[in-house]
């Protein structure tokens, strides 16, 4: 019904869509470009409104990574800054009036535009999904961009002013069940619970740390190995594996870990008891014993850690 009106409007062009496109594309941009600046060290930590340790979580998960080895990382954020620099270039040249509105390249970038926010969007309720039932945490930047991403989506149908709904319709359609289906295969090859692969299935050990370390965790790690503080851990613990996500694989081998649980392969069950220890994870600093997951910033401080804190 909406598109009927808009179609009985004038042939003129509509500059407000434009406008709000822009803005909204350019916060998704300083906001994916902040997330892939921190998660490569170039960038100093981020202040993640709501709950504590929620960002630190989502973003180091294993659904925070799009590619990585040895040598290159590249983070989800990566792809949402793509993407928003993308649309933002198409809007600013439809903006400029570089090309009439009556031209086919006019609608083709409109076409464009509503085909990647389509896509963003689809890609953005898939994320939301393993945000709060996968990971179980609150990413605070995550959801703006999700909210982005929708709103760009519904500025763009107003804007392109397509002048039949089917084809619109039917090509939004094809492009969300083909994200829908490629997001659902990605998410379920980086899900730990299916990738937990060990020698031998007897042996109760600790899930793999799937998340990589930059230069600064894996120097924090050594630093904490050489001052004696130990992390107190339990096997079939979740809150342990969030704890070493959050270092990542190559810090968390630089760690001093003790397994606490009496079943627990190469455990020191006797130590832990000797300890006191009642909670996991548990830090060990200067004699003194602190419970639960810790963000890496909270650690270097209580560990009067001097040394370069952009994790």
């Amino acid at each position: 019904m909406a598109l009927k009106t808009l179609n009985r409007r004038n042939k003129k062009d509509l500059k407000w869509p434009k406008i709000i496109i822009a803005i909204l594309s350019t916060t998704g941009i300083v906001d994916t470009g902040s997330i892939t600046l921190k998660n490569w060290g170039l960038f100093s930590s981020l202040s993640c409104p709501g709950i504590q340790n929620g960002c630190e979580t989502v973003l180091n998960s294993p659904w925070g990574t799009l590619f990585e080895n040895n040598q290159i990382n590249i983070p989800l954020s990566l792809a949402g800054f793509i993407t928003y620099l993308s649309i933002l270039v198409f809007t600013l040249i439809l903006s400029l009036n570089l090309i009439s509105p009556k031209e086919k390249l006019n609608k083709f970038l409109w076409w464009l535009i509503f085909l990647i926010s389509c896509a963003s969007s689809t890609f953005s309720l898939l994320l939301i999904n393993i945000m709060f039932f996968k990971i179980q945490a609150y990413c605070f930047f995550c959801i703006l961009s999700a909210i982005l991403s929708f709103s760009i989506f519904i500025v763009s149908i107003i804007g392109a002013k397509f002048e039949s709904r089917e084809p619109m319709i039917f090509r939004g359609l094809i492009v969300a069940i083909s994200v829908l289906l490629g997001g659902l295969i990605w998410s379920s090859n980086v899900d730990p619970s299916n990738a937990i692969n060990v020698e031998s299935p007897t042996e109760n050990v600790s899930p793999i740390i799937t998340t990589s370390s930059s230069p600064q965790k894996v120097k924090f790690a050594k630093y904490l190995s050489e001052n004696n503080i130990v992390m107190y851990s339990a096997y079939w613990c979740p809150h342990c594996h969030d704890q070493k996500q959050l270092f990542g694989k190559e810090a968390v081998k630089e760690l001093k870990i003790v397994e606490c649980a009496k079943d627990g392969k190469d455990n020191e069950y006797e130590l832990c008891q000797t300890k006191g220890i009642n909670g996991f994870p548990s830090w060990e600093i200067n004699g003194q014993i602190i419970s639960g997951t810790r963000d890496l910033n909270e650690l270097a401080t209580k560990t009067y850690y001097q040394g370069d804190l952009n994790f």
